[in-house]
């Protein structure tokens, strides 16, 4: 590789740098890490390739270093070769450990940046999935706590500029599963106090008021029945401009009586005269509240039959 090259990827190379810590060493004390740096810094790219290729999936060395720093620098290494599509392999690999992570201007060249941005582009719709999956069986489990720390993960995925608006569904389906876990995590209410049982109050029979008129809305008070409701015949004319059907308002008052009528919703101007005619002879049993008679606003609903 030209050294312009080497300088493009070298601010990317220092951004994934570990500290001279334990992280990057495997057991007995190697720096696999800090090898395959200086490895790379001598330019000496197929050597610091195979330092990092000692650690397999299959190693148990590899659970106690970062993967995702190995994967960068062994990416490093491939663009440094020009064997672009190992590169790439690599890259996905950190992709898929941190999806979020995308080197930043100050950290990369744009070539660096270029490849990770192409690779997440192609992986990010199959990874969102894939967390979604995870957070619903979270969800599925009750484990409410970890459901919103993935839900909310996913939606940052689905959010990214990389995604380029795919998948609006499962981020729908997320925000509204993120909603419910949060939910479900409030805490229960607190346990009642203690309280020395007394005896009930006696109690309050609400009384009429003769003032009032009283509707259906009143659940104290027992709706009037029908003693007698009889409604006018419709003509054949009269029914070809008559609507579907009309309302009909009563006032009935404490003997039975209808009081007081309107129309509220005509059915046809003759017929809603004859309505109201026969509306006064019409008759009830009285609505009543604790047992004496009230007055009382009904509404009647005419319908209007079409068939012969």
């Amino acid at each position: 590789m030209s050294a312009p090259a080497r300088r493009l990827i070298a601010p990317f190379l220092l951004a994934a740098s570990f500290a001279q810590s334990a992280l990057g060493q495997v057991p007995g004390g190697r720096d696999v890490v800090g090898a395959a740096r200086d490895l790379y810094a001598s330019a000496r790219y197929d050597e610091a390739l195979a330092v990092l290729n000692e650690l397999r999936p299959s190693d148990s060395a590899t659970a106690i270093v970062d993967r995702k720093s190995i994967e960068q620098y062994r990416s490093l290494c491939l663009l440094a070769l020009g064997r672009g599509s190992e590169a790439e392999s690599a890259i996905a690999a950190v992709v898929t450990a941190d999806p979020a992570y995308l080197p930043g201007e100050a950290e990369a060249s744009p070539r660096v940046r270029a490849a990770f941005s192409d690779v997440r582009r192609r992986l990010l719709p199959e990874i969102a999935s894939a967390r979604y999956l995870e957070a619903k069986s979270s969800f599925d489990r009750k484990d409410h706590a970890l459901a919103v720390q993935q839900f909310r993960q996913t939606i940052s995925l689905l959010d990214d500029p990389d995604m380029g608006g795919k998948l609006p569904d499962l981020r729908t389906l997320s925000a509204g599963f993120l909603d419910l876990a949060i939910a479900a995590m409030a805490p229960p209410p607190a346990p009642p106090k203690p309280q020395i049982v007394t005896p009930p109050p006696a109690p309050v029979v609400p009384q009429p008021d003769p003032n009032r008129i009283y509707t259906m809305l009143d659940v104290d008070v027992t709706a009037p029945g029908i003693v007698r409701q009889e409604m006018p015949r419709l003509t054949p004319t009269m029914k070809m401009q008559a609507k579907d059907r009309g309302v009909i308002e009563v006032v009935i008052d404490e003997l039975g009586r209808v009081a007081f009528a309107a129309v509220r919703s005509s059915v046809q101007p003759l017929y809603d005269a004859e309505l109201l005619s026969a509306a006064r002879d019409w008759r009830y049993q009285p609505a009543t509240m604790a047992g004496k008679p009230v007055k009382y606003r009904k509404m009647i609903q005419i319908n209007v039959s079409r068939t012969p």
